[in-house]
């Protein structure tokens, strides 16, 4: 724990607090029937529950330049890269326990068969690699050019989407994640988890060079741009298929002509995943959803820059969610495993309403007291 700093940027406290109430709302309410379709995760179009991870990873690029900026100055680029790699260090080390191993051994000769590779093999290939894993590392990859201008930032991210496809099309990365299943990409998602990071970066460089009128023209211009962009790139999933019926893809909000069902089955075949690798999936880290999502956070966070920065608007409950991010996502999931048990995937309505609103409130008065006592975990 550790006293908050005094200097913020309330824009993205709220933009961050706002992305808080809806991990909350994805996690908890996604397996309940009666609530709509769009806050469940479908791999394969975007729907709310998608926008929501990579809004986390463009807040983290947001923080992770304007903290690294603000150390090089104040104490030199050493300093400033021993702080990086450490807090690194700590989230991975802590993302992965958090998250626990995949599998488990029922006995020593058991284990003694599966050997060292074996076990790094099994262990890591899916669990660890959850939200908090792929914020450590996708950090730690971008690391190096944190600090660097922003085309080289650009540049930077589209490479490691091309790696990625690479490794996909050429040594059946994407049909091995899918397969697994992966989560959100597999171990090797920081490649293309790298795309909302760095544009938080942008938006930083933006928020420091104009006036509030001229940084959210800025944003909300770039944000249409890389979801246009992201939307061609899914397109490219149709023009490649083995039987295309025509260049666009359905739109990005709408569930696709291919039932989810039949995706899954067809995504394991890798005869397939040339033009499957461009449906917009959260499940296998595709480029089309990262881009996508990019921009819809960018997009978004400019019309918070457009209330708090030019109209002054603040709301208290954003500040007390969003200032204690990593907390919120430790309570959450405790309270989340409490109440789950009592909480079937047929309850009615009313039910369902009521147990959100105690999953709320139970959060919140566990997060306020931290907020009332100045009580921040940061790592």
């Amino acid at each position: 724990m550790s006293q908050e700093s005094a200097s913020r940027v309330a824009s993205l406290d709220q933009f961050r607090g706002y992305t808080v109430l809806g991990m909350f709302l994805v996690n908890f309410a996604a397996g309940f029937a009666v609530l709509p379709e769009t806050i469940r995760h479908h791999h394969t179009h975007f729907s709310y529950a998608d926008s929501i991870m990579p809004q986390f990873l463009f807040a983290v690029g947001f923080a992770m330049r304007l903290t690294f900026l603000r150390r090089w100055n104040s104490a030199g680029p050493w300093s400033a890269y021993r702080r990086l790699f450490v807090r690194v260090a700590g989230l991975l080390l802590f993302g992965v326990i958090y998250h626990g191993l995949t599998g488990s051994v029922k006995s020593w000769s058991e284990l003694t068969q599966l050997g060292l590779s074996g076990f790094f093999w099994t262990a890591f290939q899916r669990q660890p690699f959850e939200t908090l894993t792929h914020i450590a590392v996708t950090s730690l990859w971008v690391s190096p050019v944190i600090a660097s201008w922003p085309i080289v930032r650009v540049v930077y991210a589209m490479l490691s989407a091309v790696l990625f496809w690479y490794l996909s099309q050429y040594h059946g990365y994407y049909t091995w994640v899918v397969t697994r299943p992966g989560i959100d990409g597999g171990p090797l998602g920081f490649l293309t988890w790298t795309t909302p990071l760095l544009v938080g970066t942008l938006a930083y460089d933006a928020v420091r060079a104009g006036t509030p009128q001229q940084v959210f023209a800025r944003l909300l211009l770039g944000g249409v741009v890389l979801m246009l962009l992201g939307y061609g790139l899914s397109c490219l999933s149709r023009l490649l298929a083995p039987e295309p019926s025509g260049l666009l893809a359905e739109l990005p909000f709408v569930p696709p002509a291919i039932p989810k069902e039949e995706y899954h089955r067809l995504s394991k075949m890798p005869e397939n995943a040339p033009h499957l690798f461009w449906v917009m999936s959260q499940r296998a880290g595709s480029p089309s959803y990262l881009v996508f999502g990019a921009g819809f956070a960018l997009t978004l966070y400019a019309l918070f820059v457009w209330g708090c920065d030019v109209w002054g608007w603040r709301l208290a409950l954003l500040e007390t969610f969003g200032a204690n991010a990593l907390a919120a996502y430790i309570i959450h999931d405790m309270v989340g495993r409490t109440l789950h048990p009592y909480t079937p995937r047929d309850i009615p309505l009313w039910y369902a309403l009521s147990a959100i609103a105690l999953f709320f409130g139970l959060c919140y008065l566990f997060l306020r007291h931290l907020e009332r006592h100045r009580l921040y975990l940061r790592l």
